[in-house]
Order: structure tokens, then C-alpha cells, then sequence
């Protein structure tokens, strides 16, 4: 299962990774950062609809978003966890 983490300290509240997300999971919270900026977060925390494909912290202009996508090890069948940006 992929997820996202945010660091929310340096989000400033574009909203443009919610209009990329594909599956639309990403939403505008009620919750202020130190800078006075409303931060994004996963809508109900449920992280299941995130399909890891990064287009949120790719599009992200201050590197706020960090994407961990699953992968199997094709040797033994592990799950393994990858940071995309």
C-alpha cells in the first residue's frame, strides 16, 4: 500500500496537489501550520485510495509532500517501501 506524508510545516495551502490526485483523496484541513497556512490532508485518513503515483509532490512547489510507494521484491516476495520525490 502506498501513502503520503506531509511535512506541514512547509505546505502553504496552493491546494495544487489536490487538484492533481487522481483518486481525490487529498483534501484542505482545518488545522494551521506555524505559518498561519491551512495544510492538505488525506481525506478521513483513509490512505487506501493512494495509488502512489506522485503527482501531488511532484507538483508541489515547496517539497511539502514525500510519496512512499509499496513494491515487491521479485526474490522472495516482500513488500517493500520506495520514496518517490
Amino acid at each position: 500500500m502506498s501513502r503520503v506524508e506531509f511535512r506541514e510545516e512547509r505546505c502553504k495551502g496552493c491546494l495544487l496537489c489536490t487538484h492533481v490526485c487522481p483518486t481525490e483523496i487529498l483534501v484542505q484541513s482545518d488545522r494551521f501550520n506555524k505559518q498561519g497556512y491551512k495544510v492538505v490532508c488525506v481525506k478521513n485518513g483513509d490512505m487506501s485510495g493512494c495509488k502512489g503515483c506522485a503527482f501531488c509532490a511532484e507538483i508541489c512547489p515547496d517539497e511539502a509532500i514525500i510519496v512512499y510507494r509499496s513494491k515487491k521484491d521479485s526474490q522472495d516476495g516482500k513488500v517493500m517501501e520506495d520514496a518517490d520525490v
